[in-house]
């Protein structure tokens, strides 16, 4: 399986340590905004094309497939370029930033047949498994979920402490894992969903803080915080409530609503989230299968977030 990789940023390299585990797997081309960037990292991980223009490796005969850790508005149009040159694609969430070009990918993908997945990580962190598996089981039925999403941000930069060209978003980046993550795990369609949020910041232009409620057909419910004016720890944490018990996901460490760890190093082969979304991805083109998180799956989840989006926009013309 020859891979490129497009954005080689802080989560780009995430996608390949993990890349560097399945065997089998060659990163053949990376393709980054910056020359020198794109090189540096080809050199590290041994891939023999680097450049700046995804049509660089979407003309290659050694890409079989494609992960694009490129900024949010770049995502659907890229994912699309991709299906039209032939070649798998993985695409980082978020799909989109609007309804419509989520929509448009999907359409791509029922055109092409290839594998289009999308980045969607907390189905695939150990932690959040653990909790499906005893769905799956029929041991534990989710009543309701809060779930918490703090950063501290004032500039754009990555996870590396970086900077970068575009600004991050709480409604079509972070609230996506979380949307994605209720309706995967109750099996059930949102029908009700409400949103607020904060002042824009002045320099940034996004807002900085977001309070989204959520109802599923069955009648569970969502609670979701997302701040990025929190100086305190952080991250995303998960309460799962449900009929037999509470857990709390906080990435790949699971607790019991006391607080009581559970092991979860024995749930999947890796306790590494992003490579275990990678294994389904080169899995699911191998097998000619649809990959869990393929595009058509969370499709739903961006419906909701163009719901909410739309709503936000009403409500500004209120103010």
């Amino acid at each position: 399986m020859r891979i490129a990789l497009a954005g080689a940023g802080a989560f780009g390299e995430k996608h390949l340590d993990g890349l560097k585990n399945i065997d089998g797997v060659e990163i053949t081309s990376i393709i980054s905004r910056r020359a020198e960037q794109a090189a540096a990292v080809a050199e590290k991980y041994g891939a023999g094309h680097s450049g700046t223009e995804l049509n660089e490796a979407l003309e290659r005969d050694d890409v079989d497939a494609v992960i694009l850790c490129t900024p949010t508005q770049m995502h659907a149009e890229q994912a699309i370029a991709c299906m039209d040159a032939g070649k798998h694609v993985q695409v980082e969430i978020p799909l989109s930033d609007s309804w419509a070009d989520a929509q448009a990918v999907v359409a791509k993908q029922q055109e092409t047949g290839l594998v289009c997945m999308v980045g969607h990580t907390r189905r695939f962190n150990p932690s959040h498994q653990y909790v499906k598996n005893k769905i799956d089981a029929g041991e534990f039925n989710i009543q309701a979920m809060d779930i918490e999403t703090f950063f501290f941000r004032r500039k754009n930069m990555n996870a590396k402490g970086e900077p970068r060209s575009w600004t991050d978003h709480l409604l079509w980046h972070h609230s996506a894992h979380s949307i994605d993550i209720f309706q995967y795990m109750t099996g059930s369609k949102v029908v009700t969903a409400n949103v607020l949020q904060g002042p824009k910041h002045p320099d940034l232009g996004i807002a900085m803080d977001m309070s989204i409620q959520l109802k599923t057909e069955a009648d569970q419910i969502l609670t979701l915080a997302l701040s990025f004016n929190n100086d305190g720890p952080l991250g995303t944490f998960f309460r799962y409530i449900g009929d037999t018990a509470t857990y709390i996901a906080r990435y790949d460490d699971l607790v019991t609503g006391r607080e009581d760890p559970i092991d979860v190093s024995n749930v999947a082969v890796s306790m590494n989230g992003i490579e275990l979304q990678d294994r389904e991805f080169v899995a699911a083109i191998r097998e000619g299968r649809e990959p869990n998180s393929s595009v058509a799956s969370v499709l739903d989840c961006y419906r909701v977030i163009g719901e909410l989006a739309a709503s936000l926009e009403q409500q500004d013309g209120w103010s």
